[in-house]
């Protein structure tokens, strides 16, 4: 009989650590989403973070808020959902679950439905009440994609580099 480690972290906090960890990656100035797609074995299959389309530097692209259209970061920027599944290769994503840090956007939805992705686990939802996010539940909903808060642990997971 083995007197293995009892406090190790659970596959919600390593997916949901993984998905922040990559959020870390985005140069958005007040925005930092990051997502894991994970198979049912709990396989990292792919991940993402939101950011301007490869060859479009961000050194060169707005990261405004507000302003005329063209001006801001919003008509740009590549969502962390939809990075992590154009970053997959590895074929078909069918019933996949998703981390992500922050609920998805009805485009997010649009293409998790269209991937085959399964179930979501976010982190936060500020933008429950708003259009896009209200047209998001309705699509996931219609379309059988169960998502759920993930439960935090309050576990701190300090990472040294």
């Amino acid at each position: 009989m083995s007197d293995k480690r009892q406090d190790y972290i659970s596959w919600d906090e390593y997916f949901m650590a993984v998905a922040k960890l990559a959020g870390m990656r985005s140069k958005d100035p007040n925005t930092q989403v990051g997502a894991c797609i994970v198979s049912n074995d709990n396989k990292i299959l792919s991940m993402g973070y939101n950011g301007f389309p490869r060859g479009c530097s961000d050194d060169d692209f707005p990261w405004a808020r507000e302003g005329d259209t063209l001006e801001t970061k919003y008509v740009y920027t590549v969502h962390s959902e939809l990075n992590a599944i154009l970053n997959y290769r590895g074929g078909s994503l069918e019933g996949a679950k998703l981390y992500v840090s922050l609920f998805p956007c009805n485009e997010c939805a649009k293409a998790i439905i269209q991937s085959g992705i399964k179930t979501i686990i976010y982190d936060c939802d500020k933008y429950h009440d708003t259009e896009p996010t209200i047209a998001s539940r309705k699509m996931l909903d219609a379309a059988g994609v169960s998502y759920r808060k993930y439960e935090p642990t309050d576990r701190e997971i300090l990472i040294t580099v």
